[in-house]
């Protein structure tokens, strides 16, 4: 072992001794803070990390091309393509389907169809393609979309589907596939809040035409700020890898040339003939990769996940038998998976059934008090928000659920770092919350 791979190997066994020496604080009822979400990291994690940055390698790189290909594995897909962030996954799949070299893709004024009740950058990518979104309300016990609304929605400019497994809880992909099919339409599962969820025995994300995935640290794993887009079709992987770089042609990774063999030997647009093929752009397109050390983190929490997913389905179960045990379904309905699913939960949500007898915001606010974090179900209605209310859209039938989700809906945490002691402690205080605030 010479001098320098010596050193690199002292390095990375103090990083792993450094963070995994970090002590565990003891849970005191009241006085520590249960938040809603968060990640679970260790000294490996820490040390992929420093090793990519030994490497000084500061774009995407090894540690990339082995988390996208252990991602595409996991999904039963062809390719995954790391980016930004989760709401960059979703504009890229969306960007993707608007191309002109995509047959039968969106175009200006098409609709997708999708719902309210979700988080901004799921649908604000549709807007921002300038296509035109039609929502459709959702069921109050799964927060997913009511498909035979979805079917009515189907117009003669509907081209596509875009929708997210909510909370972790996948919606009924037979019946959303089925009609994607029936309608030739693409379909977008975003897969953020899910991973690891599976339906009839298949990975979420497995069933559209783009699959996508976020990586915050609120999510199942974490790169820190992170995201995929995936998708088992070579075409619309290189439509989403250009728009991802930089809306070039070129396909060639970083540090490569002429993958192509036609480097120097082609002619696009307007260019002279023979013009370099790695500075040709077919598309508008932006620079969202991810570096390396990014990706060495994920790489590092995705051969951890089976147990974090496995921790997260105990918790919500733990949680929703001890709310069932105190009694607390008497005023709240309490979320279901849907038929035929093993949900990948990612919060515990619970909907005030009588608003006249509860009101959610005493409640919420007593939570707090109580150290114990909140959350609402992200934009509530989002055609009520400030940025949406302005928008062409089409909404068929009415959006109560989705307004009743908006007003009277919240949920908790039941991530890995969630025990049994905080789940105790979290459902006591709800149960002396209602009984103190109820009218």
């Amino acid at each position: 072992m010479d001098a320098r791979t010596e050193a690199r190997k002292h390095i990375l066994d103090l990083v792993r001794d450094y963070t995994d020496a970090a002590p565990a604080a003891p849970f005191v009822p009241g006085k520590t803070f249960i938040p809603a979400s968060g990640k679970i990291v260790d000294g490996e994690d820490c040390a992929l990390m420093v090793d990519a940055c030994l490497d000084m390698w500061l774009t995407t790189g090894r540690f990339a091309e082995r988390f996208e290909a252990d991602l595409a594995k996991r999904f039963h897909l062809k390719h995954a393509m790391l980016t930004v962030s989760g709401s960059a996954a979703n504009l890229l799949a969306i960007s993707a389907l608007t191309s002109p070299k995509l047959h039968g893709g969106l175009r200006p004024g098409d609709e997708v169809l999708t719902v309210a009740a979700s988080f901004p950058t799921t649908v604000a990518p549709i807007i921002q393609n300038n296509c035109v979104p039609v929502f459709v309300d959702v069921d109050l016990a799964t927060a997913n979309v009511m498909t035979d609304r979805l079917e009515a929605a189907v117009g003669p400019r509907t081209k596509a589907i875009m929708i997210a497994h909510t909370l972790g809880n996948p919606f009924d992909l037979t019946a959303v596939s089925d009609l994607a099919k029936r309608h030739g339409l693409f379909l977008v599962e975003d897969c953020c809040d899910a991973l690891g969820a599976m339906f009839k025995g298949k990975p979420v994300g497995s069933f559209g035409d783009f699959a996508t995935l976020s990586f915050y640290p609120a999510h199942h794993i974490t790169t820190g700020e992170g995201g995929a887009v995936m998708t088992n079709r070579k075409s619309l992987a290189k439509l989403a890898e250009s728009f991802r770089d930089w809306g070039r042609d070129c396909w060639c990774k970083p540090a490569c040339d002429d993958t192509c063999g036609k480097r120097f030997d082609q002619q696009m647009g307007d260019l002279p003939r023979g013009y370099d093929h790695k500075y040709t752009y077919s598309h508008i397109g932006y620079n969202m990769k991810m570096t390396d050390m990014q990706a060495a983190i994920g790489a590092s929490q995705l051969s951890k996940v089976d147990g974090f997913i496995a921790r997260r389905r105990e918790n919500w179960k733990a949680m929703r038998d001890a709310m069932v045990a105190a009694g607390l379904e008497e005023w709240f309905i309490l979320p279901e998976a849907t038929p035929g699913s093993d949900p990948s939960w990612f919060g515990f949500l619970m909907t005030v059934r009588d608003a006249d007898r509860l009101n959610r915001l005493p409640l919420v606010r007593r939570m707090e008090e109580k150290r114990i974090g909140t959350r609402q179900l992200f934009g509530g209605n989002l055609l009520r928000q400030p940025a949406f209310r302005d928008i062409q859209h089409r909404v068929v039938g009415d959006l109560a659920n989705t307004d009743k989700i908006m007003c009277d809906s919240f949920w908790v945490g039941i991530w890995p770092g969630i025990d049994q002691a905080r789940i105790d402690y979290m459902v006591e205080t709800l149960a002396t919350s209602v009984k103190d605030v109820a009218r």
